[in-house]
Parts: structure tokens; C-alpha cells; sequence
């Protein structure tokens, strides 16, 4: 187990957790929101994504934003549209933690500085910046009415700051839209 006291933020976490695969060799891992809204059954989904040859660099769960509570949905909806443009790909969701990375993407991501949510997208950025393959299962998500914890002005503006990094990271211009036209 490890444990990270004080916390330094969900970012943070992970890039623990992936400093300790590596040492320990493994080829992937695969991560899941402690707030109960992944169902650990789909699981397999992941596995048998990250099994085809050649191997994804990443797995993400898709979750079907029509069964969210409708501001979330329009935030995920919204941000997805800005993240695609941002990175000149289509990126169905980007907020999903439920994924498996793999040790390409883990290895690129450890210097990361982010140290929330924001790490999450980037490392969808670095996948792309390095010409990896991201793979799509859809879940689940479960809403058991809890309230969300996001501060929705703060996690605004992280996410234009984290767009606008993204946009410079796949050397596409910031003030102008890719894609046919």
C-alpha cells in the first residue's frame, strides 16, 4: 500500500502509484475513482482493450453522458468539444478515471507538475504529443446523488489553463481550429 501524507493532490497520487509500477515492472495499471461512481466488474473491459496487438498506450472508460445530472453533463459535453479542438483529435471524455496506462504513458507523465484533475488531461496530451494510440471502453457510471466536489469557477479555469497548455504541447495554433474546413 502507499500512502501519501499530507495530500498532495490526485495528480500527485497517481504519479506515486506509477513511479512504483515501473520500478516493479509492469506493463500497465489500471485506475478507478475512490467516490464509488466506477463499477469494478468492467474491469475486464479494460483488459481485453489493453490485450489487442498493438497495445494502446491508453484505455479510457467512455461514459455515456446522457445518464448525468444535467450540469455535469453540460461541463463534460463542453470541455470535451474545447479538449478535441485543443489536441486536433476527437477525445470523448476527458474527466473519465477509470483507465489503464500503460508504462509508455506512465513513463512520460512522472515529471508531470500538476497535481489535480488537470494531470488526467495532460497525460491525454502526452499520449498524443508521442503519436499513442488511446483506446475506448464504455462503462458505467454510477450517480448515488452525492454532491460533486468541484468548485465549478476554479475547475473553469484550471481547464482553459490546461486546454490552452494542451493546444501548445501538439503544436497546433492556439487561435485557430483544426480540422477540415
Amino acid at each position: 500500500m502507499i500512502e501519501q501524507r499530507p495530500n498532495r493532490g490526485k495528480g500527485a497520487a497517481l504519479r506515486l502509484g506509477f513511479e512504483r509500477a515501473l520500478g516493479d515492472g509492469v506493463d500497465a495499471v489500471l485506475t478507478l475513482d475512490a467516490d464509488g461512481q466506477h463499477d469494478p466488474a468492467e474491469i475486464p473491459k479494460f483488459v481485453a482493450a489493453f490485450e489487442v496487438d498493438p497495445r494502446p498506450d491508453l484505455v479510457i472508460g467512455r461514459r455515456n453522458f446522457r445518464t448525468m445530472p444535467p450540469t455535469r453533463r453540460l461541463a463534460n459535453e463542453l470541455g470535451g468539444r474545447a479538449f478535441s479542438w485543443a489536441v486536433g483529435q476527437p477525445i470523448p471524455d476527458n474527466q473519465s478515471g477509470y483507465r489503464l496506462i500503460g508504462r509508455r504513458i506512465m513513463a512520460a507523465t512522472i515529471d508531470s507538475d500538476e497535481s489535480g484533475f488537470e494531470f488526467e488531461v495532460e497525460m491525454i496530451t502526452t499520449c498524443v504529443r508521442l503519436g499513442g494510440t488511446i483506446a475506448w471502453v464504455p462503462i458505467r457510471t454510477i450517480y448515488a446523488g452525492a454532491p460533486s466536489h468541484i468548485r465549478p469557477l476554479d475547475h473553469l479555469r484550471s481547464f482553459i489553463r490546461i486546454v490552452r497548455k494542451a493546444r501548445r504541447d501538439v503544436n497546433l495554433p492556439i487561435d485557430e481550429p483544426s480540422g477540415p474546413g
